[in-house]
């Protein structure tokens, strides 16, 4: 019988392109502080500036008579790019990545005399890219003791190559787009039409699109105008804060209800902190208004280029502060009257719109600001400010969360992340997986190493507040137990909720008559082929034990441990480790450290003693540890009659925790593994769980 399966839901181009503006954003966002300093040197130091002064400025000649270097010319021609290309590396493959793209571009830089800007955000995630796909070649292939050798070889060796393409072939490239590109400004510019842009800016604000108009475009041609003129009108094309703040305005005076009474705070947020998107669902919530922000954008670029004024470096964020701190020495008056102007006009058709219109939106604010953040794909971090942080939280998570994405990624996240995380991990792991939805990632992180990269991030009660800093738009869940804890049947419903769709169309599965997702051949062919893999890396781990050196030997499994206490436990556990040479004495004591900051009990009668996160350099293989103590022992409260000792290098001692984590979740398995006699019975029931 033929099996119906839903169509793959397509993205749209206004996805993509938010998409792409956003990883343009993502390498230009977090150097800002670059530009900034940039920017008032040059309005300090350069002949036409504030203080010109010859050395540091670039201009006049020296003593000697040999043209002046200064260091404005410098580091917008070298650090800005190679900062960018780094960064932009980085955000593909790590460290690694962030290396090769910045040598690439170096290539791209000495290739032209222009600023390379659009060359670094070229070869910087190119670079990043190759590499990433050039060490996969190699993974797991290469002979213990020889991969430093091999990394920093073939890091170099392809960075040099990329290099010379960048210097030959992309510098030209690049060259003759940016020239096409001003040339067009330039029309514009001389034809009195490039208030139009507006048109296209102001809509694509509120759309999330003008990141890559933005950073992609303007900032490029903007820097290299700047460096000829000393100055830019295009860093106020998007950054003008007028068209905005008249809408707000409207709303205080015209306004109704909520949307009146939250203007006032949105208009201090986007005219002093310099956060736009804080009137995007004032907007959203009556889209005619987009008239007033480009009828704002149209008169501000106007008045600047009446006025010939500009900025000398880009203004971000586009705080009124931010503008003025950029604006050039000679633009102070045309830069003000832009802002002023622009703010007047958008209020005036903002006004207009409101008091002719029957619905003054006094209900409709925080549909809108939810509408506004399924666009942008995560939780405004000023939504707050309109609708409270309570809105549209999933059940069970933490105070000022919201998803309005699928859920793709899940972090438990631990001290060391090596231990109770990964247990945790793999339990949810399994849980998601029998519900449906085996492309939902869950994997294991320690603290120090998050990133606010993830959907939802899962951890110990007692470690929450450690990690929400660096997962700000992430769900966070709090638990007290990783093994058997009542939260992960809701994160499975918020999977199902927010993935049903999706994950049916691209795992291959069908939605039954009771509502459950249904996998197809193909589906039950991968989990299949899923399970060949494991059984054989299980196989491969026996192997080794036979020969002395796995990750869980017969002797580091003991059935009737002789502890009465936690801490006696810990030590014994330890010991084993020790005697193995698998770790050095100074991480048995972080073991305790470990313990006493947060406990490693996970539920099902089971704790997992490991160390600390800074304790790794202590481990000299990956090993685990089994003691089973079958009257039990007291575990702060907490009745244990399993300690594993866990000290794990890279994901070698994974499996094994996988194995602990299926069986502690099964409670004919625990019962098997109470009554078992002998240690073989133990590594039977193992390699039973992951054949």
């Amino acid at each position: 019988m033929a099996t119906e399966t839903v169509a793959k839901p397509r993205t749209s181009v206004r996805v993509g392109v938010q998409k792409f503006g956003t990883f343009l954003s993502g390498m230009i966002m977090p150097n800002i502080g670059a530009f900034i300093a940039w920017g008032l040197i040059t309005a300090l130091f350069i002949e036409k500036g504030w203080i010109p002064v010859a050395e540091l400025g670039g201009f006049g000649t020296n003593a000697e008579g040999d043209p002046n270097v200064g260091i404005v010319g410098p580091m917008v021609t070298y650090l800005l790019p190679i900062l960018i290309a780094y960064t932009g590396g980085r955000m593909v493959y790590d460290v690694r990545g962030g290396v090769v793209g910045a040598i690439a571009t170096m290539g791209v830089i000495a290739g032209t005399d222009a600023p390379m800007f659009i060359g670094a955000m070229i070869m910087g995630p190119l670079g990043a890219w190759t590499m990433k796909k050039i060490d996969a070649l190699w993974d797991g292939k290469i002979r213990p003791g020889f991969e430093m050798l091999v990394n920093n070889f073939s890091a170099g060796i392809w960075g040099a190559l990329l290099a010379l393409g960048g210097f030959y072939g992309l510098s030209w490239v690049v060259q003759r787009f940016t020239d096409g590109a001003g040339a067009v400004v330039g029309f514009l510019v001389n034809n009195g039409l490039l208030p139009l842009t507006s048109i296209f800016i102001e809509p694509a604000k509120v759309l999330f699109l003008n990141n890559a108009i933005n950073h992609g475009v303007l900032t490029p041609l903007g820097i290299q105008q700047s460096l000829e003129q000393g100055k830019s009108i295009l860093f106020l094309l998007e950054a003008n804060p007028g068209p905005g703040m008249g809408i707000l305005l409207a709303y205080m005076f015209f306004g109704r209800g909520a949307a009146r009474a939250s203007a006032p705070g949105a208009a201090i947020i986007h005219f002093l902190g310099g956060i736009h998107e804080i009137y995007f669902p004032y907007v959203l919530m009556k889209p005619i208004l987009i008239l007033a922000a480009i009828g704002g954008g149209m008169t501000g670029i106007a008045t600047l280029a009446i006025t010939n004024s500009g900025l000398v470096a880009p203004a971000a964020p586009g705080s009124i502060i931010a503008v003025l701190a950029q604006t050039a020495r000679d633009s102070y008056l045309g830069v003000i009257l832009a802002v002023v102007l622009a703010t007047a006009v958008s209020f005036l058709i903002a006004a207009v719109i409101l008091r002719t219109s029957k619905n003054k939106g006094e209900d409709d604010l925080s549909a809108a600001t939810s509408r506004m953040e399924a666009m942008k794909g995560k939780k405004s971090s000023v939504s707050s400010a309109l609708v409270g942080d309570r809105a549209g939280e999933p059940a069970g998570s933490q105070p000022g969360t919201l998803l309005t994405r699928p859920v793709q990624n899940i972090v438990f996240a631990c001290d060391a992340g090596m231990g109770s995380s990964a247990m945790g991990a793999s339990v949810l792991r399994n849980k998601i997986k029998a519900a449906g939805f085996p492309d939902v990632k869950v994997t294991n992180s320690a603290i120090a190493n998050l990133n606010d990269t993830y959907d939802v991030v899962v951890t110990h009660q007692d470690l929450t507040e450690r990690a929400q800093p660096r997962t700000s738009s992430a769900v966070h869940y709090s638990v007290d137990n990783f093994m058997n804890s009542p939260k992960y049947e809701e994160i499975v419903e918020l999977v199902r909720s927010s993935n049903s769709e999706g994950a049916a169309a691209e795992t291959g599965t069908t939605a039954a008559p009771g509502g459950d997702a249904q996998p197809t051949a193909a589906a039950t062919s991968a989990a299949a082929g899923h399970g060949a893999h494991v059984a054989q890396q299980t196989a491969a781990v026996e192997g080794q034990a036979a020969e002395g050196k796995g990750v869980l030997l017969r002797e580091s499994v003991i059935l009737n441990g002789t502890s009465r206490d936690r801490d006696a436990a810990i030590d014994e556990a330890g010991k084993l480790l020790l005697d193995r040479g698998a770790v050095d004495v100074s991480y048995v004591h972080a073991m305790h450290e470990r313990e006493e900051s947060v406990s490693t009990y996970m539920g099902s009668f089971l704790a997992i003693p490991h160390g600390t996160n800074d304790a790794k350099e202590h481990i000299n293989h990956s090993a685990v540890s089994i003691i089973r103590y079958p009257e039990g022992i007291d575990w702060g409260g907490k009745q244990v009659k399993f300690v594993v000792g866990v000290a794990g290098l890279n994901n070698e001692h994974l499996h094994i925790l996988s194995s602990i984590a299926k069986i502690f979740t099964n409670k004919a398995q625990v019962a098997q593994l109470e009554e078992a006699t002998t240690v073989d019975e133990v590594l039977e029931l193992f390699r039973k769980v992951n054949a």
